[in-house]
């Protein structure tokens, strides 16, 4: 069920708008996302918990939010394929700029991991929506460039959550992180629906089921592919970088580490890896020759993490951007998301995947608690199998995907 794509660009401010719109949704979403992790001992510690309870509970919470990701991917997928790109796009933003405010009036664990689970459903819907629109809107040979604008500006969220939480109390970076959210509100005012997905609702009726991932058995594990793809991202993320400070001691890094410095390192990185990674499969006319470098890259960079000792602070924050450099295909792997799957269902695939990645820190986080009490308490050896398990499965994935860069997108699942 083709349909020539040719005149889906109506006017040159179309894409545009949507590029920028889709960036600083990004942005937003890495702000709060990461925020957590800079903010995780302070906050904490201002509730009254420190030491092991303060590492526990703080992996409890991120558990919460990972959840309230993975739920609301599900949701905001759905309506974005039922309802449209943009519903989605106001919807998710309003939903996590209200419960970031609240995060900030919080006075005990229930309520923060209440607003977190909250905040972690609104943003789910964020980047898939974003992408989603962008991939549509623009021909075939221009979409990395889209993609790799996206992903340069939004990474920028995470550093700028570095900077806030170093300048302000983690309350007021709550706080700010919402009222940037209702600030991104507005400009959505100019930003017009996908003509795609206007014209898949004339089409065909049975739009965002997500059910019908599992049904097929062929497009189930397409669907599973492109998930296993990012495991290894949110591995090195939502353990490794997230528990830096508790890594760097049993590293024996000469000196305190900053969770906050190491994901402003990590995340301050990843915009050069995206950009690169972006703009090289454009060169290569190739997504997954791209994923299976960078791939490569990330392996070497775990393995410097959790085997090279005794480091300055200075060179164990290199260490942190080195990782960083090297997940940054985030973006890209979520464009080939996007490219696997036809108009009906594309917004379901490409905001739950990302957001299963996220949601599988959740098991990656319980199997790593569960070695790490194997191996007598260590992180490394924990982190190491943890790793290892996520690289190989990414890589097998990345063999089984279709390659997309020419992929036609104006098409619907049967």
């Amino acid at each position: 069920m083709k349909k020539n794509q040719s005149n889906i660009i109506q006017t040159p401010i179309l894409p545009f708008a949507a590029i920028i719109v889709a960036s600083l949704g990004y942005f937003v979403d890495l702000y709060d996302l990461l925020l957590f992790s800079i903010v995780r001992l302070p906050s904490l510690k201002s509730l009254g918990l420190t030491g092991a309870q303060g590492t526990s509970t703080g992996i409890f919470l991120l558990n919460v939010q990972m959840a309230g990701l993975l739920i609301g991917g599900i949701f905001w997928g759905i309506l974005g394929d039922k309802k449209g790109r943009l519903n989605v796009l106001f919807g998710s933003i309003l939903l996590y700029s209200i419960a970031n405010i609240a995060n900030g009036f919080v006075t005990g664990v229930s309520g923060y991991a209440l607003f977190r689970f909250i905040a972690g459903f609104g943003l789910a819907g964020e980047l898939g929506a974003g992408i989603t629109l962008v991939v549509e809107l623009m021909p075939s040979a221009k979409r990395g460039y889209a993609t790799t604008i996206v992903a340069g500006v939004g990474i920028l969220g995470a550093v700028a959550a570095y900077f806030v939480a170093q300048f302000f109390d983690w309350r007021t970076a709550f706080f700010t992180g919402g009222g940037l959210g209702l600030c991104l509100l507005f400009l959505r005012i100019s930003v017009a629906e996908s003509p795609l997905f206007r014209q898949a609702s004339q089409r065909v009726e049975k739009k965002g089921r997500f059910l019908t991932l599992f049904t097929d058995r062929k497009r189930l594990f397409k669907y599973l592919y492109c998930i296993l793809i990012g495991l290894p991202l949110w591995f090195g993320v939502g353990i490794l970088i997230t528990l830096s400070p508790e890594f760097g001691k049993a590293l024996g890094v000469k000196g305190q580490v900053n969770a906050g410095a190491a994901v402003a390192c990590c995340y301050g990185a990843s915009v050069i890896g995206d950009m690169v990674s972006g703009l090289l499969s454009q060169y290569l006319k190739s997504r997954l020759k791209v994923v299976y470098l960078f791939l490569t890259l990330t392996a070497i960079s775990i393995g410097a993490y959790l085997f090279l000792t005794n480091l300055s602070l200075l060179q164990f924050y290199l260490v942190c951007g080195f990782f960083g450099f090297s997940a940054g295909y985030w973006v890209l792997f979520l464009t080939i998301a996007a490219e696997q799957f036809g108009t009906n269902i594309r917004a379901t695939v490409t905001t739950t995947v990302p957001n299963f990645v996220r949601g599988a820190v959740i098991p990656l986080s319980l199997l790593f608690q569960y070695l790490r009490s194997a191996f007598s308490g260590s992180l490394i050896y924990a982190g190491l199998l943890v790793g290892l398990l996520t690289l190989i499965v990414a890589f097998w994935a990345v063999s089984r995907t279709r390659e997309t860069f020419t992929a036609d997108l104006d098409y619907l699942e049967v």
